[in-house]
């Protein structure tokens, strides 16, 4: 598997394209981010389909990668619109992954902030963190 497929795979992921997801990954591979961390494709895969049925239009973006033999690391733009309405949103983050010698996935850690990312732009939990980051800057 080449890093150019995979970024293929990522950037045109739909919720059927999930099945697909054992092609790159290896079978006890973990994937970890602010609110999981798990090991095994099948619960890697209940992420990506959690992710499906929380928010309408998901689409990845990846905008730089930097790799070896043994990993990358991607930087991507995650877009979506939260299902009752309103605008598209954009988390950033980056992506860390280790491959084994087949070339699959087999370490997936994403780094990106909840708080500024996510929080911040929903409706009530925004204005009571906006008021924290306040009182908290120096």
């Amino acid at each position: 598997m080449s890093l150019n497929a995979l970024i293929a795979y990522y950037e045109s992921l739909t919720e059927e394209s999930v099945v697909r997801l054992p092609a790159f990954y290896a079978e006890d591979a973990t994937f970890t981010d602010p609110f999981n961390d798990v090991r095994g494709v099948p619960a890697i895969q209940r992420i990506f389909r959690h992710m499906f049925r929380q928010v309408e239009t998901p689409r990845f973006v990846v905008l730089e990668k930097v790799a070896d033999a043994d990993g990358a690391v991607l930087v991507w733009a995650f877009h979506f619109r939260f299902r009752r309405s309103g605008p598209e949103q954009v988390i950033q983050g980056v992506s860390h992954l280790k491959f084994d010698d087949d070339g699959r996935v087999n370490f997936h850690r994403d780094y990106w902030d909840a708080a500024s990312e996510l929080y911040l732009k929903l409706p009530g939990i925004s204005l009571l963190l906006r008021l924290l980051r306040r009182k908290l800057a120096a």
